[in-house]
């Protein structure tokens, strides 16, 4: 690496050029990086979700899960396989080795049930199958408020508000919770269906047959032509009634005749309470991929201009925002790698007791940082707590190789009475070797990182691969631009009066220091087996200590918020486990330190009735026990006074 310094002295442009671009691709690569907490992951699991209305939880299991689970365990790779039939919903999720492609498990999956659909029953919808996505989780809740009937609000918040924020990019899927849409319920009269001599599904099939629109071609002429169709759907709730089911004894029986036709709300299947009040909350979910930060910005911003036009009476409220957790975590990891810069260019100061050699050497912190941000744009990270985590730990190391080479030119400088050219290019010679072998351990400890397996590997590939490049931009710049800057900066016989003063403080503090080190020193080579002797001891010590220290996959951090999930047994209803997640979520708020709770019941595909979710909102960190303790406080108190039963 020393002909690049000479070369770099000699050339200051080419080193200016060569640090210019990183520095521009890793500012570029920053402004496009997308913003998250974790890494992205792609769980290799598979999920098939397939229906019926009506069947049992044993029918489905028999006719439809047996069936798939059959089909798909001839896929190569499966890790786990695992079902859940429940009334009217087959749900299979099939796990794999974390070495398989999860694009090409799920094609294999698709092949393995599209050859067993005929198998299944006909009145079973057609298996819906999708990759695991960790992105799916909602990322915001809305709730609609307003003093009207439910249909109303609901029909407002699917008519209206759901269209309007669905037109933002980013936004992936809108669920409505706890409404219920407007539909036309017919309820049948056991008694007349049995005068006439009819059934449910006579019904049925008479509602199916006529109130239909069918397309009927084309009328054409010499000059025209346009569209045919027999309009025989039904406007209105009286046309429903008078449809005809049958003939008999020379008149016709209708609908209105056996049955009462509505203008009603659907059944409900979820529910949704902001502190105990029933709400219609919209639950966003994002694309697939895309910055978090960001569609929460273009949501709130699109929000903005929609309460503009809110009617009467209706209000807008945001119950929950997970870029809030993003935001904090990632500014706090933001400030700290800021703020270890700073610490580690004044330590430098102090130590080096020369301004300009500080400078030269601190130059190294920014210009490997920024142009490490090129490279994790390159291989698709994210802005997220492990990638900056990464970058703040390569702080105090990026820094070293420029502090090794500015003092050894500096020595050159002092005790061999070189011009600062000359030692700018005899310095980096004399220890190239040694400064090129200290950087390529460094990269040989954090290159593996990035390549571990499972799930750990997943998490720190960003770790690893951002810390490399960090360091080897680190080496570059130690050998082009500080040896170019040192050449022009340094001035034999020249301190200024402030770098005069601050030698004479780092004397001060340095002397005892060395002279401490040196008592050190002299005892360490005058007992060398004792030192030996106590490596030792250390090193055998590890495993026992490893038993001792805590271990879990992430450390408890402070977020303000937790979710408290709630499975009751299978077969309660949606309005048993309303009821018995609402005092749950009654008690919690009684806590000191919560401020609320947002309970969701069938906020999820299949829409399970015996699934609730409890988001607790906390108070300002100052003014409540850390929230570690207030969900142990949840687990030791309001757990135990409901049913065992419960998950």
């Amino acid at each position: 690496m020393q002909w690049l310094a000479a070369i770099s002295v000699r050339r200051p442009v080419f080193a200016s050029v060569i640090i210019l671009v990183f520095v521009v691709v890793g500012v570029l690569g920053y402004t496009k990086l997308p913003v998250d907490r974790f890494p992205k992951i792609d769980f290799p699991t598979v999920s098939i979700v397939t229906r019926q209305d009506g069947a049992t939880p044993k029918e489905i299991e028999t006719e439809i899960t047996d069936k798939i689970e059959e089909a798909v365990n001839t896929v190569a790779g499966i890790d786990e396989l695992r079902s859940i039939s429940s009334e009217g919903i087959s749900q299979v999720l099939v796990t794999f080795v974390l070495e398989k492609n999860i694009d090409v498990a799920s094609q294999e999956v698709r092949d393995r049930i599209a050859r067993i659909i005929p198998d299944l029953p006909e009145e079973v919808d057609a298996p819906i199958i999708e990759k695991l996505d960790p992105d799916a989780a909602p990322i915001l809740n809305i709730a609609l408020v307003a003093d009207k009937p439910v249909r109303e609000i609901t029909e407002f918040a699917d008519k209206v508000l759901r269209r309007q924020l669905e037109s933002v990019g980013g936004v992936g899927q809108i669920t409505l919770l706890g409404g219920r849409l407007r539909q036309i319920n017919v309820w049948l009269d056991p008694m007349r269906l049995r005068s006439y001599n009819l059934t449910a599904a006579d019904v049925q099939r008479g509602l199916r047959a006529q109130n239909v629109q069918i397309p009927a071609g084309t009328v054409k002429n010499a000059a025209s032509e346009a569209g045919f169709r027999v309009l025989g759907k039904a406007r209105s709730v009286e046309e429903i009634g008078m449809l005809v089911l049958r003939e008999a004894d020379g008149g016709l029986v209708r609908v209105r005749d056996v049955a009462r036709v509505e203008d009603g709300a659907e059944e409900q299947k979820t529910v949704a309470r902001n502190n105990g009040v029933p709400s219609v909350v919209l639950s966003i979910r994002k694309q697939s991929g895309t910055n978090t930060v960001a569609v929460v910005d273009a949501v709130n911003e699109k929000l903005g201009d929609v309460k503009k036009l809110l009617p009467a009476g209706y209000e807008v409220e945001i119950v929950r925002d997970t870029s809030q957790v993003i935001r904090t975590s990632v500014h706090a990891v933001k400030e700290h790698l800021v703020l270890g810069a700073i610490f580690a260019a004044v330590i430098v100061l102090i130590f080096l007791g020369n301004s300009r050699a500080t400078i030269i050497s601190a130059l190294a912190i920014p210009t490997s940082i920024i142009a490490a941000f090129g490279v994790m744009w390159a291989q698709g990270a994210t802005l997220n707590v492990i990638s900056l985590g990464a970058l703040a730990l390569a702080v105090g190391i990026v820094i070293d190789d420029a502090i090794i080479v500015v003092e050894n030119i500096f020595r050159h400088m002092e005790e061999k009475g070189e011009d600062s050219f000359t030692a700018s290019v005899e310095g980096p010679k004399e220890i190239g070797m040694a400064v090129l072998a200290t950087t390529l351990s460094l990269l040989a400890v954090f290159v593996p990182v990035a390549f571990l397996s499972g799930i750990v590997g997943m998490f720190l590939k960003s770790f690893g691969l951002t810390m490399a490049f960090a360091i080897a931009v680190s080496l570059l710049v130690s050998f082009t631009l500080t040896p170019t800057l040192s050449a022009r900066m340094f001035r034999k016989g020249h301190a200024t009066r402030f770098d005069a003063w601050l030698e004479h403080l780092v004397n001060i503090f340095y002397r005892p220091v060395e002279a401490f080190y040196m008592v050190l020193l002299r005892f360490s080579m005058r007992h060398r087996w004792i030192i030996v002797l106590g490596c030792f001891g250390i090193l055998a010590a590890v495993p026992t200590l490893m038993k001792v220290v805590q271990k879990s996959f992430l450390p408890p951090v402070e977020e303000g918020e937790f979710v408290v999930n709630i499975r009751t047994p299978e077969g309660t209803s949606l309005a048993a486990t309303d009821l018995m997640a609402e005092r749950f979520a009654r008690e919690m708020r009684g806590i000191s330190g919560v401020e609320g709770t947002l309970l969701t019941i069938g906020d999820n595909d299949q829409r399970t009735p015996n699934l609730a979710g409890i988001f607790v909102r906390l108070t300002d960190p100052a003014q409540r026990p850390d929230q570690q303790t207030l969900m142990d406080t949840v687990r030791m108190e309001i757990v135990p006074h409901f049913p065992a039963e419960w998950r």
